[in-house]
Order: structure tokens, then sequence, then C-alpha cells
């Protein structure tokens, strides 16, 4: 009678050792995708943050008056503001002083007060600093200069519409959040 070869159950050592390292390079790689969403997981956040404050800045300037309540160039109050700035809207006296000449930002009346404002970390609208939102730089820029809107065109250059950029930037954000708006004066 013949003996029958015996079939043996298992693996040998070198196929325990390669299958160890697939493992071990599969779950290297695992690693490193979950790490690099992880790393990433806060950037949606600080990017929505930085979107709702640019908003929130935008929207206080231009409930701003375009025009210097205190500029009164012939004595009558409420006249004069787009027939008088017929070179810029933010010219002294016209749209308002040079910046920060209202003695801060609570007292700011115009959107021309905003130019050149520049927060590190945000702030409300009584310049109060929120704590929980110190690491964002914000810069607003009223350009009142080289615009057209519309047709028949209002342009900057007779006085008559201003472009407000606000921009938010943050250590976390791959390019600052930019949001900006117009504003025309009809008087």
């Amino acid at each position: 009678m013949r003996s029958s070869p015996r079939h043996q159950a298992g693996v040998t050592f070198v196929e325990l050792i390669a299958a160890i390292v697939i493992i071990a390079v599969a779950s290297l790689g695992l690693m490193l995708a979950v790490s690099g969403a992880v790393g990433r997981s806060a950037d949606p956040m600080i990017e929505s943050q930085a979107t709702a404050m640019a908003r929130a800045y935008l929207e206080e300037i231009s409930l701003a008056g375009f025009c210097d309540p205190e500029y009164d160039p012939d004595g009558d109050p409420g006249t004069g503001c787009r027939q008088e700035c017929i070179a810029s809207a933010c010219a002294n006296g016209c749209g308002g002083a040079a910046f920060s000449a209202e003695g801060g930002r609570s007292s700011f009346d115009d959107i021309c007060d905003y130019n050149g404002l520049r927060d590190n970390g945000a702030r409300d609208r009584r310049g109060i600093a929120l704590a929980e939102l110190a690491a964002y730089q914000i810069d607003v820029e009223v350009l009142d200069a080289g615009i057209t809107l519309g047709d028949p065109a209002l342009t900057a250059d007779a006085g008559q519409v201003l472009r407000v950029e606000v921009r938010v930037d943050h250590a976390g954000l791959a390019a600052p959040i930019t949001v900006s708006a117009y504003r025309a004066n009809l008087e």
C-alpha cells in the first residue's frame, strides 16, 4: 500500500514575513491619508469664520453714510456731496477726513472713514476685540478712483461710486478671503 503525502496546513516563515510587510505598508498608507485629512479638518471652519467676518465688516461699512455728515460746503446741510466731490468721494472734507481722524471705529460715520482699517484680530463695531477671533487679520480698502458702475455709468472719479474691499487672513488659510461691494451716491 502506498502512503499518501501529508498536506501541511499553515504558512511558511517567508510567507508570514511577506504578509506582515504588506500589512505594514498598507497601514502606513492609510495612516498618512487619515493624518492628512485630520490636519486639514479645521480649514473649513477657519474659512467659514473668515467669510463670516468679512461679510460682517462689509455690512457694517455699507450701512455707513456715503458722505461725511459734517461735510457742509455751502452752509446748507445735506447738499453738495455728489456735486462737490467731482474728483474723489473720499477727498479730505468731502467724504470724510483721513483714516482714523474720527477718533476710533465707533465714531466712523461714512464709508471713507474705513479706508485703511487694519484689525489684528476681529473687533466689534465699538472696536472691542473678540478674543476667540484674535488669530485673524482684517484689512479694509475703499477705492474711490478708476471705478465705473452701470449704464449710464456712475464713476468714482465724479464722486458717484465707491468700491469697498474687505480682506480677512489667517495662518490656516491658503489665501485670504476677500469680499467686495459697490456703493453709489445718487443724491
